[in-house]
């Protein structure tokens, strides 16, 4: 069985009445109450439509497109992000292929682009140890750092910072890498990843980062 169908089947279960063995009956959950634990996917089982997981695909491949103009490409960005909220779904850019096309959209050409694709990563990595060594493996830490002490784009350099945040807290190879590829002039002492003092530190520096405005 088709695993949302049968999280669907579950759900019915528990949220239909119950005959008790004394013969009485147990009243279900409110409406309310039950919708809560009903998930999109489930409902796309049941009427038919995209999961969340061929939404993302969806999204990437306007991301990319060159017949979308950059309102769109905005749009699905921040439908993208919105997905990437759930764990679980950011969990699945690395079997979708999608963790590559993220990074690469760093390095775009428009600010825009360049800032939400970094407040994508850091929504992806936060509170997520599987997203956040995936950063590292991908070694997508150096080009985090290069955006958020050198871009041109204030909101970016934000974002770049965010997703480093987002990365490092409680996850010592990422703080590892950071602390590699900071600038020259900042200290090389190993910060623990689970000081967040210490990490709060690091980011109102790279904050204060000068940046050329040339």
């Amino acid at each position: 069985m088709d695993p949302q169908m049968n999280k669907l089947l579950k759900w019915s279960v528990q949220n239909s009445p119950q005959q008790n063995a004394d013969g009485t009956t147990t009243a279900p959950p409110s409406a309310e109450e039950a919708a809560r634990n009903l998930t999109p996917d489930m409902v796309n089982a049941l009427f038919g439509g995209p999961s969340e997981a061929e939404l993302m695909k969806a999204a990437m491949e306007v991301l990319h497109s060159n017949e979308s103009d950059l309102e769109n490409k905005l749009i699905a960005f921040d439908n993208f992000e919105q997905l990437i909220e759930s764990i679980d779904n950011a969990n699945n850019l690395e079997p979708l292929g999608l963790w590559t096309p993220l990074i690469q959209l760093l390095k775009h050409e428009d600010a825009d682009m360049r800032r939400m694709a970094a407040w994508c990563v850091g929504t992806a990595v936060q509170n997520n140890t599987k997203a956040q060594d995936k950063l590292v493996v991908m070694n997508a830490i150096p080009t985090l750092v290069s955006t958020a002490t050198s871009d041109s784009n204030a909101a970016t350099r934000k974002k770049a910072i965010y997703a480093l945040s987002s990365a490092v807290r409680n996850y010592q190879p990422a703080m590892n890498e950071l602390v590699k590829n900071l600038p020259e002039d900042y200290p090389r002492d190993k910060t623990d990843a689970t000081d967040m003092e210490g990490v709060d530190s690091v980011m109102d520096r790279l904050r204060s980062h000068p940046v050329d405005s040339a």
